[in-house]
């Protein structure tokens, strides 16, 4: 589907689970398991080609292909469109099929690949055959070959095969084998490459990892394994024999989908709509999957399969060792949230990643009814300005140091480098992100222009102007979960520059909060950016804190509960600067996070009503650092309100490192879980696993959680979480105490 038609899209794909029982000859589709195995008129009403009793445009053959074909000649777009290979295309519109009506049988049309006669441009309806190559030179006929500027420039063959026997079982009753699907696909490939020999076909059609691995446990999968290590190899490999055998490549392209099976706060990212924080979390961290080796997500996948990841460099290595050359698209994929800030923010992050990794086409598959936050991903590489200006062509090489809050993208507009552009993501729910950005390369880079959608809108707009670089470097702030396209302009580009310095800012507001100190002012007349600057208490001097600061307000991180800090905010653009606004100050609170360590407690709620009679707080301590560490010099605490009182009890209900090597005990306001010296070490690099703390009260009456500091529902499964606390030796490692704690 095309969205709002403003996102630029440079391919497009007629496919699905329709396109596998679809008749060209009169635009009849069956929708298999996803609608009662229903034969009609469905793909004419999704053309909008009339397809109302007593009409007959919907029967002129191939309607349904050059309706959108003539689409994707009108937004200078690649069109792939999808060949039956299962055996069978639908024969009538007259709905249901039963399952006594399985083909063969009169509701169907067999598929055959080759016609082996003259071709007809008016194909016969009543001899109950519906030819492939005989649709195609339909197609070239009309639109000239894919060498042509014209032509159609891709097939597909079938979709998603490795379900046919679910999906399609009115057609292909039976699980395809590992055999017959090589089989099936070079014969088709044969007949399409026979009339149109410049037409890229794309084959495997992969659903996802399960079709991958052994092609949804194909019952003839051992027995043509070998030394295969899953069946992409082994489909790659069988296809480069059949071409070379046929003297052409019969495969252009590998395409698979992905719906990533990832997980957050008990809910998968893909097909259960936005979900709780811990969900949006990790869809906005799931497309590190795709690429980077230091990263495992929460899913069988990434459990027990970790040896075929990551995803992209996987496949990649597939095809460079079983069939060179072959090309690699994604042709369905989607990462849930399609109407959220995390859904955009992660497709953003998919386009940047399948640029770098050198992915030929990547088609979105649409799942929920709004998709406003993935079009503007589109619109932030493909129609940024709305006027069409895009991302570059060409990848640049752009790294982050810190890939669990932000992600970064570059290219070139072309060979003269004079245009840079930069995709910059701040992936971090709460905290602005302070984007020091160094430039290495032989231009020169003056200013930028900086167009972006964030939490509170997904239309793109423009922010802010980079507007000072020294020396090919610059600070930008991005505000949380917000994606910015930057455009950088080589030195001697005009960015239309102001004549006069802003005005100095009014207004400045400072609110103290725990650990952090957020500012807020008027906007500026004729500001690009501001600079925020502090001071100590009892100093005059005020020291630059950030540049380039976008928007009108400013969350400082970097403070010490108790202490005073005074604040003034100027405004800037090429002309110079405004004077400092007048100044505030303010004195957050809270206690100070303890100095870094290799140690990390991990929390989850096992127990997420707040009201009941127990309490149920895991733990897991992971050992990140250099050096193993005794358990027993280690102690958690965990702080609640006991509500009344009556005496308290705890078990260990199951620990990986054995229950009988953990103790508990009640302090003012807390529980202390320590460690025996059975318990014995953590090495470097490992976890203790699992430790199920239960809590209840000697009367068993009900406790309030609501408030309790360390209390969090959300958290279902584990995440470093600050408000649980770690101590070696008596001194605290990981967390922050809360101000007072108290039964």
């Amino acid at each position: 589907m095309d969205m709002t038609g403003t996102e630029g899209f440079t391919a497009r794909r007629l496919g699905g689970n329709r396109m596998t029982g679809y008749n060209w000859e009169n635009n009849a589709s069956n929708a298999g398991s996803d609608w009662y195995h229903s034969s009609d008129s469905y793909m004419c009403t999704v053309m909008g080609i009339p397809d109302a009793p007593g009409t007959t445009e919907c029967d002129t053959p191939g309607l349904v292909h050059t309706k959108f074909h003539d689409q994707s000649l009108q937004q200078d777009a690649y069109s792939l469109l999808t060949l039956q290979m299962a055996g069978y295309a639908a024969r009538d519109k007259d709905g249901e099929v039963a399952e006594s009506e399985t083909a063969p049988s009169a509701r169907w049309s067999e598929v055959q690949f080759s016609k082996g006669a003259p071709f007809s441009s008016q194909p016969d309806l009543t001899d109950g055959k519906v030819y492939m190559d005989e649709f195609v030179n339909f197609m070239v006929d009309q639109y000239g070959s894919a060498s042509t500027s014209t032509g159609v420039q891709g097939y597909s063959l079938d979709n998603e095969p490795a379900l046919w026997s679910h999906t399609h079982a009115r057609i292909h009753p039976n699980p395809v084998g590992a055999r017959e699907l090589v089989d099936r696909s070079a014969s088709l490939s044969k007949a399409v490459k026979a009339v149109d020999p410049a037409a890229e076909v794309f084959g495997g059609v992969f659903y996802g990892f399960g079709a991958y691995l052994n092609l949804q446990e194909a019952s003839d999968w051992e027995a043509v394994r070998g030394n295969h290590k899953w069946y992409i190899d082994y489909y790659l490999d069988q296809m480069k024999r059949a071409s070379e055998a046929e003297g052409k490549r019969l495969l252009d392209v590998l395409d698979v989908h992905w719906y990533p099976e990832a997980q957050g706060g008990g809910q998968r990212i893909t097909f259960g709509g936005v979900g709780n924080t811990e969900t949006k979390k990790a869809r906005m961290q799931a497309p590190r999957t795709l690429w980077d080796p230091t990263y495992q997500e929460d899913s069988w996948i990434g459990q027990y399969f970790s040896d075929y990841l990551p995803l992209l460099p996987k496949l990649k290595q597939s095809i460079d060792e079983h069939y060179p050359g072959t090309k690699l698209a994604m042709t369905e994929y989607n990462y849930g949230g399609e109407g959220d800030i995390s859904g955009g923010l992660a497709q953003a992050d998919v386009l940047g990643i399948m640029g770098k990794q050198g992915v030929y086409m990547a088609n979105f598959w649409q799942i929920g009814e709004d998709t406003s936050y993935v079009s503007a991903a589109y619109k932030l590489y493909r129609n940024y300005d709305g006027s069409g200006s895009a991302y570059g062509s060409t990848n640049v090489r752009a790294v982050t140091s810190d890939l669990d809050n932000s992600s970064v993208h570059a290219s070139v507009a072309d060979e003269t480098n004079d245009e840079l552009h930069l995709i910059v993501m701040n992936k971090n729910m709460e905290a602005p992100l302070q984007a020091d950005i160094a430039i290495t390369g032989d231009k020169t880079y003056s200013s930028g222009r900086v167009f972006g959608f964030d939490a509170a809108s997904p239309n793109v707009t423009e922010a802010a102007p980079v507007t000072s670089i020294a020396g090919n470097h610059f600070t930008y702030t991005v505000p949380p979960l917000t994606a910015y396209h930057i455009v950088l302009k080589a030195s001697g580009d005009s960015n239309n520059p102001p004549e006069t310095a802003p005005e100095t800012p009014t207004g400045l507001k400072a609110a103290a909060g725990e650990q952090s100190v957020t500012l807020s002012w008027n906007a500026s007349a004729g500001a690009a950016s501001y600079t925020v600057k502090r001071a100590a208490a009892g100093s005059s001097s005020y020291v630059t804190l950030a540049s380039q600061v976008a928007g009108t307000t400013y969350t400082d991180p970097n403070v010490t509960a108790g202490t005073t800090y005074h604040y003034v905010v100027s405004a800037v653009n090429s002309k110079g600067e405004s004077p400092d606004s007048a100044p505030v100050s303010a004195t957050p609170t809270g206690s100070t996070m303890p100095p870094e360590t290799g140690l990390v407690l991990q929390y989850r709620a096992a127990d997420t009503d707040a009201k009941n009679n127990q309490i149920k707080p895991h733990f897991n301590i992971r050992n990140t650092g250099t050096k193993a560490v005794n358990l027993s010099d280690l102690k958690i605490r965990y702080y609640f309100s006991k509500d009344g009182s009556a005496a308290m009890n705890a078990w260990i209900d199951w620990a990986q490192v054995g229950s009988s090597n953990i103790n508990r005990t009640f302090a003012d306001g807390y529980v202390e879980v320590s460690f025996a010296a059975g318990a014995g070490t953590l090495a470097a690099g490992g976890q203790t696993g699992d430790i199920q703390l239960r809590m209840a009260k000697n009367d068993w009456s009900n406790f309030d959680e609501s408030n309790d500091y360390s209390f969090d529902p959300a958290k279902t499964s584990y995440s470093d979480w600050n408000k649980v606390t770690l101590y070696h030796n008596g001194t605290l490692v990981w967390g922050i105490e809360p101000l007072s704690a108290s039964y």
